[in-house]
């Protein structure tokens, strides 16, 4: 078994690592960075395979770097910093509760004149949201982030939607401070 270790990639390793430790249908499995090094499909593949191990009633602990495999697996977080604990919570109280507002993703219709649209919707955004730090500006995309606590998403739609027409805003999105976002704040 050890010659052969040494002969896979790590994250065929940390595949192999996680199957013996899902064999007997123990009710507790810890796992220690299970992806790292994987593939994106390899790991969406044991992500939705750790889900099912779950479903079927067993617990697992794990710890990970990747706020994307713990927003993906947890249905608890314990965010640790120099060995304390910082924020414990589901991934939705912890951005509720530690995070910093709203990222906002514009696409302005491209026209002969696309910097008028471009300045027209900056215009808009910076005095609708005020705080609103523009991030990116290329091609007819802009994306801001929102740093206030005071707006509802309600009232951003609602705004949005209000001046879609006269801004010439193809499309738009709105998202919540990411957990790797709040991470990053602890």
């Amino acid at each position: 078994m050890l010659f052969l270790l040494t002969l896979i990639s790590g994250g065929n390793k940390r595949k192999l690592s996680t199957a013996i430790a899902l064999v007997g249908n123990p009710p507790i499995i810890f796992l220690d960075e299970p992806t790292t090094g994987m593939d994106p499909v390899a790991r969406r593949f044991l992500w939705d395979s750790l889900t099912h191990v779950m479903k079927g009633g067993r617990s697992i602990v794990l710890t990970s770097h990747s706020m994307e495999e713990c927003e993906a697996l947890c249905t608890r977080l314990a965010i640790m910093v120099n060995g304390q604990f910082k924020c414990v919570g589901s991934a939705q109280h912890l951005k509720s509760r530690f995070g910093m507002g709203y990222t906002l993703m514009l696409k302005v219709e491209a026209r002969l004149v696309p910097v008028s649209n471009t300045e027209q919707a900056q215009q808009f955004v910076s005095s609708t949201f005020p705080g609103a730090q523009l991030l990116e500006s290329h091609n007819g995309m802009l994306t801001y982030q929102i740093n206030s606590t005071e707006l509802s998403w309600s009232r951003i739609f609602g705004e949005l939607e209000r001046n879609r027409a006269s801004l010439n805003i193809v499309d738009y999105s709105v998202s919540q401070t990411s957990l790797e976002q709040v991470n990053n704040a602890r």
